[in-house]
């Protein structure tokens, strides 16, 4: 599953929520036999994890932006989203 991982790192936010509602999709309507059932189920946990991540990423971000004395973002705080 390692590998599993390693791909989906490479996803950005938007590609890899589109492989999950396909995955999504094609499990709701039942017509996968059950080894690739599993597989993709697996996958999808991987891409959840995933896309939660990036969000929590680009959460922290945004609550990290600097206000100047006028108002005016003047910045950001890069965070690493494994801290």
């Amino acid at each position: 599953m390692t590998s599993a991982a390693d791909d989906v790192s490479a996803l950005s936010f938007e590609e890899a929520l589109k492989q999950l509602e396909t995955i999504v999709r094609e499990l709701e309507q039942g017509n996968v036999p059950l080894e690739r059932s599993i597989e993709m189920y697996e996958r999808g946990a991987v891409l959840r994890t995933h896309c939660d991540s990036l969000l929590k990423a680009a959460e922290a971000k945004v609550e990290k932006i600097q206000l100047g004395q006028d108002g005016q973002a003047t910045g950001t705080t890069q965070l690493d989203p494994e801290a």
